[in-house]
Protein backbone atom coordinates (compact mmCIF):
# COMPACT_ATOMS: atom_id res chain seq x y z
CA UNK A 1 0.00 0.00 0.00
CA UNK A 2 1.44 3.71 -1.16
CA UNK A 3 0.47 6.08 1.92
CA UNK A 4 -1.23 9.16 1.16
CA UNK A 5 1.40 10.60 3.59
CA UNK A 6 3.60 8.60 6.19
CA UNK A 7 5.41 10.77 8.53
CA UNK A 8 7.60 7.74 10.03
CA UNK A 9 10.15 7.74 6.70
CA UNK A 10 11.26 11.38 7.48
CA UNK A 11 11.66 10.79 11.14
CA UNK A 12 13.66 7.78 10.16
CA UNK A 13 15.74 9.96 8.48
CA UNK A 14 16.66 12.90 11.25
CA UNK A 15 16.23 10.29 14.14
CA UNK A 16 19.67 11.93 15.08
CA UNK A 17 19.18 15.13 14.67
CA UNK A 18 15.44 14.75 16.45
CA UNK A 19 17.06 13.14 18.93
CA UNK A 20 20.08 15.60 20.16
CA UNK A 21 17.87 18.65 19.72
CA UNK A 22 15.45 17.20 22.42
CA UNK A 23 18.28 15.87 24.37
CA UNK A 24 19.51 19.90 24.27
CA UNK A 25 16.14 21.00 25.88
CA UNK A 26 16.23 17.99 28.33
CA UNK A 27 19.55 18.76 29.51
CA UNK A 28 18.01 22.44 29.68
CA UNK A 29 15.10 21.66 31.26
CA UNK A 30 13.50 24.87 30.21
CA UNK A 31 10.38 24.26 28.28
CA UNK A 32 8.60 27.04 28.34
CA UNK A 33 9.70 30.04 26.40
CA UNK A 34 13.03 29.29 26.38
CA UNK A 35 15.68 30.08 23.71
CA UNK A 36 14.54 27.20 21.25
CA UNK A 37 11.12 29.10 20.96
CA UNK A 38 12.45 32.28 20.47
CA UNK A 39 14.94 31.22 17.64
CA UNK A 40 12.74 29.74 15.92
CA UNK A 41 10.15 32.68 15.50
CA UNK A 42 13.34 34.69 14.52
CA UNK A 43 13.76 31.99 11.67
CA UNK A 44 10.42 31.63 10.37
CA UNK A 45 9.91 35.43 10.84
CA UNK A 46 12.74 35.80 7.92
CA UNK A 47 11.14 32.75 6.31
CA UNK A 48 7.90 35.01 5.91
CA UNK A 49 9.60 37.97 5.35
CA UNK A 50 8.69 39.60 8.33
CA UNK A 51 10.24 40.96 11.06
CA UNK A 52 7.91 39.23 14.13
CA UNK A 53 7.36 35.66 14.69
CA UNK A 54 4.90 34.74 17.92
CA UNK A 55 4.69 30.92 18.95
CA UNK A 56 1.70 29.57 19.95
CA UNK A 57 -0.30 26.13 20.87
CA UNK A 58 -1.27 25.18 17.39
CA UNK A 59 -2.86 27.08 14.04
CA UNK A 60 -6.46 27.24 15.29
CA UNK A 61 -5.31 29.42 18.34
CA UNK A 62 -2.79 31.15 15.87
CA UNK A 63 -5.99 32.26 14.38
CA UNK A 64 -8.07 33.18 17.44
CA UNK A 65 -5.26 35.11 18.79
CA UNK A 66 -4.53 37.02 15.49
CA UNK A 67 -8.25 38.18 15.64
CA UNK A 68 -8.28 39.27 19.12
CA UNK A 69 -5.14 41.09 18.34
CA UNK A 70 -7.32 43.12 15.67
CA UNK A 71 -10.09 43.94 17.99
CA UNK A 72 -12.36 41.39 16.33
CA UNK A 73 -15.25 40.71 18.02
CA UNK A 74 -18.71 40.42 19.26
CA UNK A 75 -20.86 41.71 16.32
CA UNK A 76 -18.30 42.10 13.59
CA UNK A 77 -18.37 39.81 10.83
CA UNK A 78 -15.03 38.24 9.33
CA UNK A 79 -15.09 36.66 5.69
CA UNK A 80 -13.36 33.61 5.17
CA UNK A 81 -13.58 31.12 2.32
CA UNK A 82 -16.51 28.07 2.06
CA UNK A 83 -14.23 25.58 1.22
CA UNK A 84 -11.34 24.94 3.53
CA UNK A 85 -10.56 23.13 7.40
CA UNK A 86 -13.05 24.07 9.81
CA UNK A 87 -10.42 26.15 11.85
CA UNK A 88 -10.25 29.02 9.34
CA UNK A 89 -14.01 29.35 10.40
CA UNK A 90 -14.24 28.36 13.80
CA UNK A 91 -11.70 30.98 15.11
CA UNK A 92 -13.66 33.37 14.30
CA UNK A 93 -16.69 32.26 16.13
CA UNK A 94 -14.07 31.95 19.15
CA UNK A 95 -13.57 35.36 18.87
CA UNK A 96 -16.66 36.30 19.06
CA UNK A 97 -17.92 37.26 15.29
CA UNK A 98 -19.48 35.87 12.35
CA UNK A 99 -18.07 33.84 10.02
CA UNK A 100 -18.98 34.95 6.37
CA UNK A 101 -18.48 32.49 3.91
CA UNK A 102 -17.89 33.52 0.30
CA UNK A 103 -17.52 31.36 -3.14
CA UNK A 104 -13.80 29.98 -4.17
CA UNK A 105 -12.12 29.99 -7.27
CA UNK A 106 -12.28 26.55 -8.72
CA UNK A 107 -8.83 26.71 -9.91
CA UNK A 108 -7.17 27.58 -6.98
CA UNK A 109 -9.87 26.63 -4.18
CA UNK A 110 -8.55 30.08 -2.55
CA UNK A 111 -11.38 33.08 -2.26
CA UNK A 112 -12.77 34.62 -5.35
CA UNK A 113 -11.77 38.17 -4.76
CA UNK A 114 -15.09 39.33 -6.51
CA UNK A 115 -17.23 37.20 -3.97
CA UNK A 116 -15.36 38.88 -1.04
CA UNK A 117 -16.13 42.55 -2.37
CA UNK A 118 -20.09 41.44 -2.69
CA UNK A 119 -20.45 40.44 0.76
CA UNK A 120 -18.85 43.37 2.48
CA UNK A 121 -21.54 45.03 5.02
CA UNK A 122 -20.39 48.00 7.35
CA UNK A 123 -19.75 45.31 9.97
CA UNK A 124 -17.00 43.49 8.53
CA UNK A 125 -13.82 43.64 9.85
CA UNK A 126 -11.34 41.50 8.38
CA UNK A 127 -10.91 38.87 5.04
CA UNK A 128 -9.15 35.59 6.26
CA UNK A 129 -7.64 34.84 3.05
CA UNK A 130 -6.55 30.61 3.24
CA UNK A 131 -3.82 29.71 0.80
CA UNK A 132 -5.35 25.85 0.61
CA UNK A 133 -3.41 23.08 -0.38
CA UNK A 134 0.11 25.08 -0.82
CA UNK A 135 -1.14 27.48 -3.33
CA UNK A 136 -1.84 31.51 -2.32
CA UNK A 137 -4.71 33.05 -2.64
CA UNK A 138 -4.92 36.59 -4.99
CA UNK A 139 -3.40 38.52 -1.61
CA UNK A 140 -2.89 41.40 -4.50
CA UNK A 141 -7.00 41.98 -5.11
CA UNK A 142 -7.45 40.87 -1.84
CA UNK A 143 -5.35 43.28 -0.56
CA UNK A 144 -6.67 45.86 -3.15
CA UNK A 145 -9.94 45.33 -1.11
CA UNK A 146 -9.12 45.47 1.97
CA UNK A 147 -7.43 49.01 1.29
CA UNK A 148 -10.42 50.16 0.04
CA UNK A 149 -12.96 49.29 2.88
CA UNK A 150 -10.76 49.61 5.48
CA UNK A 151 -10.44 45.83 6.18
CA UNK A 152 -7.70 43.82 7.92
CA UNK A 153 -5.84 41.12 5.91
CA UNK A 154 -5.13 37.57 7.99
CA UNK A 155 -2.83 34.96 5.77
CA UNK A 156 -4.28 31.51 7.08
CA UNK A 157 -0.72 30.06 5.79
CA UNK A 158 -1.25 27.05 7.43
CA UNK A 159 -0.86 24.91 4.36
CA UNK A 160 1.39 27.20 2.31
CA UNK A 161 4.74 27.93 4.41
CA UNK A 162 7.52 28.52 1.89
CA UNK A 163 5.33 29.59 -1.15
CA UNK A 164 5.47 32.75 -2.74
CA UNK A 165 3.40 35.53 -5.10
CA UNK A 166 4.85 37.33 -7.52
CA UNK A 167 8.34 36.80 -5.60
CA UNK A 168 7.76 37.77 -2.15
CA UNK A 169 6.73 34.74 0.49
CA UNK A 170 3.66 33.81 1.99
CA UNK A 171 3.48 35.72 5.29
CA UNK A 172 4.25 38.63 3.98
CA UNK A 173 1.10 40.25 2.60
CA UNK A 174 -1.35 40.49 5.61
CA UNK A 175 -1.19 42.05 8.97
CA UNK A 176 -1.16 38.98 10.48
CA UNK A 177 -0.14 35.41 8.86
CA UNK A 178 -1.43 31.89 11.22
CA UNK A 179 0.86 28.90 10.99
CA UNK A 180 0.22 25.52 11.63
CA UNK A 181 2.68 23.19 12.40
CA UNK A 182 0.86 20.30 12.81
CA UNK A 183 2.79 16.82 12.43
CA UNK A 184 1.66 16.42 8.31
CA UNK A 185 2.20 19.90 7.18
CA UNK A 186 4.95 20.94 5.14
CA UNK A 187 6.71 22.21 8.34
CA UNK A 188 5.38 19.73 10.82
CA UNK A 189 6.26 19.23 14.86
CA UNK A 190 5.90 15.94 16.70
CA UNK A 191 2.27 17.32 18.42
CA UNK A 192 0.62 20.37 18.07
CA UNK A 193 2.07 23.82 17.43
CA UNK A 194 1.63 27.02 15.56
CA UNK A 195 2.77 30.60 14.85
CA UNK A 196 1.66 34.31 14.13
CA UNK A 197 4.08 36.34 11.64
CA UNK A 198 3.59 39.92 11.11
CA UNK A 199 5.63 42.81 10.37
CA UNK A 200 3.77 45.23 12.36
CA UNK A 201 5.34 45.49 15.93
CA UNK A 202 2.06 45.99 17.57
CA UNK A 203 0.42 43.36 16.68
CA UNK A 204 3.70 41.00 17.51
CA UNK A 205 3.77 42.48 21.11
CA UNK A 206 -0.14 42.10 21.58
CA UNK A 207 -0.14 38.55 20.56
CA UNK A 208 2.63 37.79 22.88
CA UNK A 209 0.55 39.08 25.62
CA UNK A 210 -2.70 37.05 24.41
CA UNK A 211 -0.69 33.55 24.04
CA UNK A 212 0.61 33.80 27.66
CA UNK A 213 -2.84 34.79 29.98
CA UNK A 214 -2.57 38.62 29.01
CA UNK A 215 0.64 39.03 30.55
CA UNK A 216 3.30 41.94 29.94
CA UNK A 217 5.21 41.06 32.68
CA UNK A 218 5.27 37.86 35.43
CA UNK A 219 1.85 38.27 37.44
CA UNK A 220 0.73 41.26 35.54
CA UNK A 221 -2.28 40.92 33.68
CA UNK A 222 -3.19 43.81 31.52
CA UNK A 223 -5.89 41.97 29.55
CA UNK A 224 -7.52 38.66 29.39
CA UNK A 225 -5.41 36.33 27.39
CA UNK A 226 -4.80 32.45 26.56
CA UNK A 227 -2.75 30.36 27.43
CA UNK A 228 -1.19 28.99 24.82
CA UNK A 229 2.23 28.47 24.74
CA UNK A 230 4.68 27.00 21.83
CA UNK A 231 6.38 24.39 24.19
CA UNK A 232 10.37 24.15 23.57
CA UNK A 233 10.65 20.62 22.59
CA UNK A 234 8.62 21.31 19.81
CA UNK A 235 10.27 24.48 18.55
CA UNK A 236 13.34 22.43 18.96
CA UNK A 237 11.86 19.63 16.83
CA UNK A 238 10.92 22.74 14.48
CA UNK A 239 14.47 23.99 14.31
CA UNK A 240 15.68 20.75 12.70
CA UNK A 241 13.38 20.19 10.22
CA UNK A 242 12.94 23.88 9.20
CA UNK A 243 16.74 23.17 7.69
CA UNK A 244 14.98 20.93 5.36
CA UNK A 245 12.09 22.51 4.26
CA UNK A 246 13.71 24.21 1.00
CA UNK A 247 14.55 20.33 -0.01
CA UNK A 248 11.48 19.20 1.25
CA UNK A 249 9.08 21.90 -0.88
CA UNK A 250 11.72 20.91 -3.97
CA UNK A 251 10.49 17.80 -4.15
CA UNK A 252 6.72 18.06 -3.75
CA UNK A 253 7.39 20.32 -6.80
CA UNK A 254 9.30 17.52 -8.81
CA UNK A 255 6.56 15.28 -7.59
CA UNK A 256 3.69 17.48 -8.32
CA UNK A 257 5.16 17.90 -12.18
CA UNK A 258 5.66 14.17 -12.07
CA UNK A 259 1.98 13.44 -11.52
CA UNK A 260 0.62 15.95 -14.03
CA UNK A 261 2.91 14.73 -16.48
CA UNK A 262 1.52 11.29 -16.09
CA UNK A 263 -2.00 12.17 -16.04
CA UNK A 264 -2.40 15.19 -18.27
CA UNK A 265 -4.40 12.74 -20.79
CA UNK A 266 -7.01 11.54 -17.88
CA UNK A 267 -10.56 13.40 -17.16
CA UNK A 268 -9.58 14.59 -14.15
CA UNK A 269 -9.02 18.37 -13.35
CA UNK A 270 -5.21 18.91 -12.38
CA UNK A 271 -3.98 21.10 -9.72
CA UNK A 272 -2.84 24.11 -11.73
CA UNK A 273 0.52 27.28 -10.50
CA UNK A 274 -1.43 30.27 -11.71
CA UNK A 275 1.41 33.26 -11.68
CA UNK A 276 2.57 34.41 -9.97
CA UNK A 277 1.99 32.03 -7.32
CA UNK A 278 4.56 29.17 -6.54
CA UNK A 279 2.70 26.23 -5.03
CA UNK A 280 4.23 24.60 -2.00
CA UNK A 281 1.65 21.48 -2.51
CA UNK A 282 0.83 20.03 0.56
CA UNK A 283 -1.60 18.46 -0.94
CA UNK A 284 -1.43 17.29 -4.36
CA UNK A 285 -5.21 17.11 -4.82
CA UNK A 286 -7.45 16.17 -8.09
CA UNK A 287 -10.96 16.71 -9.02
CA UNK A 288 -13.50 14.26 -10.92
CA UNK A 289 -17.14 13.91 -10.69
CA UNK A 290 -16.69 10.46 -9.92
CA UNK A 291 -14.53 10.74 -6.90
CA UNK A 292 -15.74 8.38 -4.74
CA UNK A 293 -15.69 5.43 -7.29
CA UNK A 294 -12.35 6.70 -8.08
CA UNK A 295 -11.18 6.26 -4.32
CA UNK A 296 -12.38 3.25 -3.70
CA UNK A 297 -10.88 1.62 -6.87
CA UNK A 298 -7.40 3.50 -5.67
CA UNK A 299 -7.58 1.69 -2.54
CA UNK A 300 -8.47 -1.52 -4.39
CA UNK A 301 -5.17 -0.91 -6.11
CA UNK A 302 -3.11 -0.17 -2.97
CA UNK A 303 -3.40 3.51 -3.30
CA UNK A 304 -4.22 5.66 -0.09
CA UNK A 305 -6.35 8.84 -0.70
CA UNK A 306 -7.98 11.32 1.32
CA UNK A 307 -10.96 13.53 1.19
CA UNK A 308 -10.03 17.70 1.62
CA UNK A 309 -12.60 18.33 2.27
CA UNK A 310 -16.27 16.39 2.48
CA UNK A 311 -18.11 18.93 2.87
CA UNK A 312 -18.31 22.93 2.66
CA UNK A 313 -18.08 25.33 5.69
CA UNK A 314 -21.43 26.44 5.36
CA UNK A 315 -22.83 22.84 5.68
CA UNK A 316 -20.92 21.78 9.06
CA UNK A 317 -23.74 21.51 11.63
CA UNK A 318 -21.57 24.11 13.42
CA UNK A 319 -22.74 26.82 11.43
CA UNK A 320 -26.06 25.96 10.80
CA UNK A 321 -27.35 28.54 13.15
CA UNK A 322 -25.11 31.45 11.54
CA UNK A 323 -27.52 31.43 8.54
CA UNK A 324 -24.51 30.49 5.95
CA UNK A 325 -24.84 31.10 2.64
CA UNK A 326 -26.40 27.67 0.27
CA UNK A 327 -25.53 26.01 -2.05
CA UNK A 328 -26.60 28.36 -4.92
CA UNK A 329 -24.72 30.91 -3.44
CA UNK A 330 -21.52 29.28 -3.09
CA UNK A 331 -21.51 26.75 -5.90
CA UNK A 332 -18.04 26.06 -6.39
CA UNK A 333 -17.39 25.61 -2.72
CA UNK A 334 -19.80 22.78 -3.13
CA UNK A 335 -18.74 21.27 -6.23
CA UNK A 336 -15.46 21.08 -4.74
CA UNK A 337 -16.79 18.97 -1.66
CA UNK A 338 -17.71 16.37 -4.10
CA UNK A 339 -15.06 16.16 -6.04
CA UNK A 340 -11.67 16.88 -4.73
CA UNK A 341 -9.57 13.79 -4.22
CA UNK A 342 -5.39 14.21 -2.67
CA UNK A 343 -3.28 11.53 -4.06
CA UNK A 344 0.02 10.37 -1.82
CA UNK A 345 2.35 13.54 -1.69
CA UNK A 346 5.32 13.66 0.65
CA UNK A 347 8.91 14.44 -0.01
CA UNK A 348 9.95 11.03 0.75
CA UNK A 349 7.89 9.36 -1.78
CA UNK A 350 10.08 7.13 -4.03
CA UNK A 351 10.31 7.80 -7.92
CA UNK A 352 8.92 3.94 -8.17
CA UNK A 353 6.04 4.90 -5.90
CA UNK A 354 5.53 7.94 -8.25
CA UNK A 355 5.21 5.98 -11.04
CA UNK A 356 2.79 3.43 -9.60
CA UNK A 357 0.41 5.86 -8.29
CA UNK A 358 0.43 7.32 -11.40
CA UNK A 359 -0.44 3.87 -12.87
CA UNK A 360 -2.59 2.99 -10.44
CA UNK A 361 -4.69 6.39 -11.45
CA UNK A 362 -5.31 5.51 -15.08
CA UNK A 363 -5.98 1.83 -14.15
CA UNK A 364 -8.83 3.09 -11.87
CA UNK A 365 -9.97 5.78 -14.55
CA UNK A 366 -10.30 3.12 -16.64
CA UNK A 367 -12.21 0.65 -14.30
CA UNK A 368 -14.74 3.26 -13.53
CA UNK A 369 -15.40 4.80 -16.81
Amino acid sequence: MIPQIDLTRQHAALRAELLQALERVLASSRFILGPEGKALEVEVAALCGVRHGVGVASGTDALHLALRALDVGLGAEVITPAFSFVASASAIVHAGARPIFADIDLETFALDPARVERAITSRTKAIVAVHLYGHPADVDALASIARRHGLAVIEDAAQAIGASYAGRPVGSFGDLTCLSFYPTKNLGACGDAGMVVTDREELALRVRRLRDHGSREKYQHSELGWCSRLDELQAAVLRVKLRHLPAWTSARRRLAAQYSAMLADLPLTLPIERPPAQHVYHHYTVRSPKRDALAKALAELGVGTTLHYPLPLPSQPLFGSTGGPPEVDCPRAWRASREVLSLPCFPELTEEEVEAVGRAVHQAVDRIG
